[in-house]
C-alpha cells in the first residue's frame, strides 16, 4: 500500500501543474498572436489582389469612362443653353427673320433612313380656295416645297413628309403657299419626338447621349450635339408657360418647402460640387380646396438663406417646412410689424427624432417610444379628416387634437427637467418645444396640414434621377431641369406623390 502523500509531496505537485498550466496559457498566448498575424497576412494579400485586378481589368479606363459620362453631360448643358439663346437673324445673315447655326458649327445632315415609314401631309393654302388670296385671280399650281422631318409615336418612328404647294396667280402673279407650322423652324424633329425626347431626359432622366445611342439602335443618327440643340429651343418655347406656372405657385395661400443636395459636375476639375434643388409645394386636396395641385422646382448653387428668399419674395402666406434656419428670415416681421410669411412646423420631423432614438438605442428607450406612442393618435385624426372642408377639420382638431397636444407638451416639459441636455432625448425634445407655435398651428386653420409629407414626396424624381445623371455642365443644368421638373409634375394628376 503506497504511502499517504506527505505535505512536501502536496507542495511539489501543485507547483508542477502550476508550471503546466504557465506554459499551456503562454502556448495558447502565442498561438492566438500568430493568427492574428496570419489574419492581417491575408487582409493585407487580399488588399494586395484587389489592387492588382482592378489594375489588370482596367480601373484606369473604368475612371476615365465616367470622366466621358460627364463631359457628355457638361457639353449637353452648354449646347442646349446655347440652342436656348440662339443667334439672331441679323448676326448670321438671315433673311426670314429665323434664327440661324454659324455654317462652320451646323453638322451635315444624314439622310432619313428609307426603311422608316413615310406619311405625307399636304398643306393647302389658308384661303382653300383657288382664288389668290390678294386679288381674287384664279392660281395656277407652280410648284411645291417637301420637308421631311423625323417623327415618333409610341413604340415606333416614322417619317412625315410635309408637302407646301405653291401657287402663283395668272392675274397678279403673287405666290401663295401654306405656312410650314413646325414647332422648330428648319428643324426635322415633330412635336411628338419631341415631347418625347423631353419626357425621357427630364421625366425618366435619361441623358441625350444615351437617347441617342438608343436612336443609333434604330438605325437613326441623331447626336447628342444635335438632340441638345433641339431641347434648348424647345425649352425656349416652354419658357413662357413655365413662368406662368411659377407665378400660379407663388400666388397660392399657404405652400410646402423642402430642398435636397444634387451633384453638379465643376468644369475643368472633372469633380463634383453640390448644388441644391428646391420644390415649393401647392396641394389642398386634403383640405378640398378648388386650386389644381402643382409644384414649383427652383435650382441653387449653394444653400444659404438667400436662395430660399429669392425664391419666395413675392410670397404672402403659410410656408410649412423643416427647422432649417436658412427660412429663418421670412418669418421675421416687417416693418408693420406682421410677417408676410408665416411658419408651420412638421411633425414628421419631430417624430424623426424620437423614431431614430429609439431605433438605435443599444437599449430600451422608453422615453422615446412613449413620445411616439403619444403622436400616433394625432395621425389617426388626421386620417378620418382627410378631404374634408377646412371648417370640419378645424372643428375635429380643436375638439380632438388639441387636448393631444396639450398633454404632449406638458408631456415633454416634465421629462425636459429630468434628462441632461446634452441628450439625444433631450435634444429631440428641445426641437419640439422650441418650434411649439408654428407646431400647433395647423390646429387653427383646417387649409394646413400636420407635416410636410406633400414637400418630401416631390423630391422622389430628384432620388430616382440622381442615380442617373449629374448637373453636369454648370449650374444652368441645374435650373433647366428645375424649371422642367415644374412643368412635367405640376401638369400630372397627382404632383405631390410623383
Amino acid at each position: 500500500m503506497d504511502a499517504d502523500p506527505t505535505p512536501a509531496d502536496l507542495l511539489l505537485t501543485i507547483a508542477a501543474l502550476r508550471e503546466m498550466v504557465a506554459a499551456k496559457d503562454a502556448a495558447l498566448i502565442a498561438a492566438l498572436a500568430g493568427l492574428k498575424t496570419k489574419a492581417l497576412e491575408i487582409e493585407k494579400l487580399k488588399l494586395q489582389v484587389a489592387r492588382l485586378r482592378r489594375h489588370r481589368f482596367g480601373q484606369s479606363s473604368e475612371k476615365l469612362g465616367r470622366t466621358a459620362d460627364q463631359l457628355e453631360l457638361a457639353l449637353e448643358d452648354l449646347e442646349t443653353a446655347e440652342a436656348e439663346h440662339p443667334v439672331v437673324a441679323a448676326e448670321t445673315g438671315e433673311t426670314d427673320g429665323e434664327a440661324a447655326e454659324p455654317a462652320a458649327r451646323r453638322p451635315r445632315r444624314k439622310p432619313l433612313p428609307e426603311t422608316l415609314p413615310r406619311e405625307e401631309v399636304v398643306h393647302d393654302p389658308e384661303s382653300g380656295t383657288c382664288d389668290c388670296p390678294r386679288c381674287g385671280g384664279q392660281l395656277r399650281r407652280l410648284g411645291e416645297d417637301r420637308t421631311k422631318i423625323l417623327e415618333y409615336e409610341p413604340g415606333r418612328y416614322k417619317v412625315v413628309e410635309h408637302v407646301r404647294p405653291k401657287f402663283s396667280c395668272r392675274s397678279c402673279e403673287s405666290i401663295t403657299q401654306a405656312p410650314a407650322s413646325l414647332p422648330i423652324a428648319h428643324g426635322r424633329l415633330g412635336p411628338g419626338l419631341l415631347a418625347h425626347i423631353l419626357v425621357s431626359k427630364f421625366d425618366d432622366h435619361l441623358p441625350l447621349y444615351r437617347q441617342a445611342e438608343i436612336f443609333a439602335r434604330h438605325g437613326i443618327d441623331l447626336s447628342r450635339s444635335t438632340l441638345a440643340d433641339q431641347v434648348g429651343h424647345v425649352f425656349g418655347l416652354l419658357r413662357p408657360l413655365i413662368e406662368a406656372l411659377e407665378r400660379d405657385v407663388i400666388s397660392s395661400a399657404k405652400l410646402h418647402a423642402d430642398d435636397t443636395p444634387v451633384p453638379v459636375l465643376a468644369p475643368g476639375t472633372g469633380k463634383t460640387k453640390t448644388g441644391y434643388l428646391w420644390a415649393y409645394v401647392r396641394d389642398d386636396r386634403p383640405c378640398g380646396g378648388p386650386a389644381p395641385p402643382a409644384v414649383l422646382y427652383r435650382y441653387s448653387p449653394g444653400r444659404s438663406g438667400e436662395y430660399p428668399r429669392s425664391h419666395l419674395k413675392d410670397f404672402r402666406g403659410f410656408l410649412q417646412a423643416d427647422g432649417y434656419a436658412g427660412f429663418g428670415d421670412l418669418y421675421r416681421p416687417g416693418a408693420d410689424g406682421r410677417a408676410s410669411v408665416i411658419e408651420v412646423a412638421c411633425m414628421a420631423h419631430v417624430r424623426r427624432k424620437f423614431y431614430d432614438i429609439a431605433e438605435d438605442a443599444k437599449t430600451k428607450a422608453p422615453i422615446a417610444t412613449e413620445a411616439l406612442e403619444r403622436i400616433k393618435p394625432l395621425y389617426r385624426i388626421e386620417a378620418e379628416i382627410r378631404s374634408q372642408s377646412a371648417e370640419r377639420r378645424r372643428q375635429v382638431r380643436q375638439a380632438k387634437a388639441r387636448p393631444l397636444m396639450d398633454d404632449f407638451r406638458a408631456w415633454l416639459e416634465d421629462k425636459r427637467d429630468r434628462l441632461d441636455p446634452r441628450s439625444d432625448t433631450a435634444k429631440a425634445i428641445a426641437y419640439a418645444l422650441n418650434r411649439w407655435t408654428a407646431l400647433t398651428r395647423y390646429l387653427d386653420d383646417g387649409r394646413l396640414e400636420i407635416d410636410n409629407s406633400a414637400a418630401e414626396r416631390a423630391m422622389r424624381a430628384v432620388a430616382v434621377g440622381r442615380k442617373n445623371w449629374l448637373f453636369a455642365g454648370a449650374d444652368i443644368g441645374g435650373e433647366r431641369a428645375a424649371a422642367m421638373y415644374t412643368l412635367f409634375t405640376s401638369e400630372s394628376e397627382n404632383p405631390s406623390a410623383k
